[in-house]
């Protein structure tokens, strides 16, 4: 790290304990367990698997590539993936902006490589962006997933690796369908995600790490947004109190807890205030590569990361770049203007206030905090450092950031 820091989030006073612990024992009377999605999996006895490959800071690509690829083969054995099986890869491509304000177009090229490695017969390399940069309607499409993929450079990474391009918005509003939650309680429709999800056999999801004007954070389930059709889109902004609930369920559609595998973040360079296009680019001396078959406990390390990386700015830093997240008129404005976009004034003025969810701590969440819920308990993280290229000192912080108390 650039800087010695001292964390204290590891630490919880007896009225949240009992909450989370509430949560978990109400997830774990959850009727229904995935027998088949290995990213759902929540092992409490075992732990669940959270693997770390270091990078230090200005190494070139190809070591960037190698370590990806090491986290990767930490966390699956592949056993999913059979010869000829078609992968989709889901990045975060919220704009044309580079790494780290979307996914690292090298971590993507080398995850196609390595599935290609693996036997993978196709793999499909897609997304959708915001509504500031592409709006989908039954009748128009405005602006271009593509344009901001070449933008960025995660196009030329994906094709020149072997993959194929695929974005939703092209197909037209027909190239969706009807997916639903496990639990309905947050969402009033069911949401509409991309056909080609029916077709492909494995879904590996490549979300950033980074702040987010709205949620507080961008991370693994944050990046479903990018599924969705303009409509699910607007109900997610518009009914506004419940938007971190939301996010964790939409994780939980059946076309993911079937067929996602993995979840891998390059987190050499994370986006640590305002956010998801823009913000302070902090660059650790060794940055993180984050890998896990579960979700949950990769966000739990991945926002534990970003954190750790707020926490260490200096005044300096955190005064170059201001974070708006901290002030509740702005973060409920911007919402509203979202909404607007996406429906119009007359669903503007009828969107519910978005309350910022302070995040301190990775037991703040309110978006994990739902997901310890649908997802069947708290996991206990176990972190995986193979080659042993993590200091000590920051696998500590993780493990303390993340840890129940005694």
């Amino acid at each position: 790290m650039k800087k010695e820091s001292c964390l204290n989030c590891g630490h919880m006073d007896r009225r949240k304990f009992l909450k989370l612990m509430a949560i978990a024992s109400a997830g774990a009377a959850l009727p229904w367990r995935v027998a088949h999605g290995a990213l759902n999996k929540l092992n409490a006895s075992s732990g669940t698997q959270v693997c770390l490959t270091g990078v230090r800071r200005g190494s070139g690509d190809r070591i960037l590539m190698e370590a990806v690829k090491n986290a990767a083969r930490a966390a699956t054995d592949f056993s999913w993936l059979s010869r000829g099986d078609s992968v989709f890869i889901k990045p975060s491509l919220n704009s044309g902006n580079h790494y780290p304000a979307t996914s690292s177009s090298e971590g993507i090229r080398a995850m196609v490589e390595l599935l290609k490695e693996k036997g993978a017969g196709k793999v499909v390399v897609s997304d959708m962006s915001g509504v500031e940069h592409v709006k989908l309607t039954p009748n128009k499409l405005k602006g271009s997933s593509r344009e901001l993929m070449n933008e960025n450079g995660m196009a030329k990474a994906a094709m020149e690796a072997g993959a194929e391009l695929y974005f939703p918005e092209e197909k037209g509003w027909e190239d969706f369908f009807e997916d639903e939650p496990l639990d309905s309680t947050y969402w009033k429709k069911t949401i509409m995600m991309p056909k080609i999800l029916k077709e492909v056999d494995h879904v590996v999801l490549m979300p950033r790490c980074g702040r987010h004007v709205l949620l507080g954070s961008s991370l693994g389930m944050k990046n479903a947004v990018g599924y969705w059709r303009t409509d699910s889109r607007l109900e997610y902004h518009k009914y506004a109190s419940t938007i971190q609930e939301k996010t964790a369920d939409a994780n939980t559609v059946k076309s993911l807890r079937d067929k996602q595998r993995l979840v891998l973040t390059t987190g050499t360079k994370i986006l640590t205030t305002y956010g998801p296009d823009k913000g302070f680019v902090s660059e650790p001396e060794t940055g993180l590569v984050i890998a896990s078959g579960s979700v949950v406990a990769h966000d739990m390390i991945s926002l534990a990361w970003l954190l750790e990386n707020r926490k260490v700015m200096s005044e300096e830093e955190k005064k170059s770049t201001r974070d708006p997240y901290k002030k509740q008129f702005v973060v409920s404005n911007v919402n509203r203007v979202v909404v607007m976009k996406l429906g119009g004034f007359g669903e503007a003025w009828k969107a519910e206030k978005l309350v910022r969810n302070d995040i301190d701590s990775i037991w703040d969440d309110r978006v994990l905090n739902r997901a310890y819920k649908v997802f069947g308990g708290i996991p206990q993280v176990k972190l995986v450092d193979g080659e042993d290229s993590v200091s000590k000192e920051t696998k500590q912080k993780l493990k303390d950031m993340v840890s129940m108390p005694n």
